[in-house]
């Protein structure tokens, strides 16, 4: 007689719950999926943050009101990528190593690599050699302050910045007469009193101006909080501004665009 005992293991396409073992080895399985799924999620938003636009917290409140401290902009990578180059009144981001920055503060290479991969998805400060500003001046520009009317003066004309200026602010508490280089950029804070920008560097090598292969990008919207999501629009503020190597004659001494036109600027105009 046959006394072993029966073959009791069951099909398990039946739906037989799973052993220890084999339970153990398909929670892992499935983690592994799901880690991989996480990193390959990763790397391609740091490949889009790297490449095309990119998310920055804003520390400080040198930009107000236009931009508020925790703001988290994006930054538009491809803006300046195509022969295209800032403007005057573009709001943008830029690695101030060699003009506000001489030499970069040293750090752990490990937690530098950490800390840059949190400040790439907005989720931590922004590297301390990275500024943003706004265009004031570009390449040939003349830029002066202030005019008697009390205001910038770009190329002859007086810019009225009451749109994006902190209330109460004046255009600059510093006077200044700089005419900004070729390839470079003069770059100020919307909030003038509580910005360090151009006009803090006038004495240091290179003077304050941002070469434009410095710039990261545009600063074209705010993506948090939400209650803040909008988009920068263009300012116009430098819209009547002359071109380089021109200046604006006015009439009388306004200081304004009427009965103005453009006639090459004189030598010496450097100032």
């Amino acid at each position: 007689m046959d006394t072993e005992a029966p073959h009791t293991e069951r099909d398990r396409s039946s739906g037989a719950p799973l052993g220890t073992g084999e339970r153990s080895r398909s929670v892992r399985a499935s983690w592994g999926r799901a880690g991989l799924l996480g990193l390959g999620c990763a790397v391609a938003v740091l490949l889009f943050s790297a490449f095309v636009v990119q998310p920055f917290l804003i520390p400080s409140g040198s930009m107000e009101p236009t931009l508020q401290v925790g703001d988290r902009v994006l930054v538009n990578k491809l803006a300046y990528r195509f022969d295209t180059e800032p403007e005057r009144g573009d709001v943008v981001v830029f690695d101030g190593t060699g003009s506000f920055v001489q030499e970069p503060p040293e750090e752990n290479p490990v937690i530098g690599l950490l800390h840059g991969a949190a400040a790439a998805l907005g989720l931590a400060e922004p590297a301390e050699t990275d500024f943003v500003k706004r265009v004031v001046g570009v390449g040939g520009d003349r830029v002066v302050c202030c005019d008697k009317g009390g205001r910038v003066e770009v190329n002859g004309r007086a810019v009225d910045e009451r749109r994006y200026l902190y209330p109460g602010d004046t255009p600059s508490r510093v006077p200044f007469d700089i005419v900004v280089p070729p390839g470079t950029l003069w770059v100020m804070g919307d909030h003038r009193a509580n910005s360090r920008d151009s006009r803090d560097h006038l004495g240091d090598p290179g003077g304050g101006m941002v070469p434009v292969g410095k710039v990261v990008g545009r600063v074209d919207w705010i993506g948090w909080p939400l209650g803040r999501w909008s988009s920068l629009e263009h300012s116009g503020a430098f819209r009547d501004v002359p071109a380089p190597g021109l200046r604006d004659v006015t009439a009388g001494d306004s200081g304004g665009a009427a009965d103005s036109k453009d006639v090459p600027a004189p030598d010496g105009a450097h100032g």
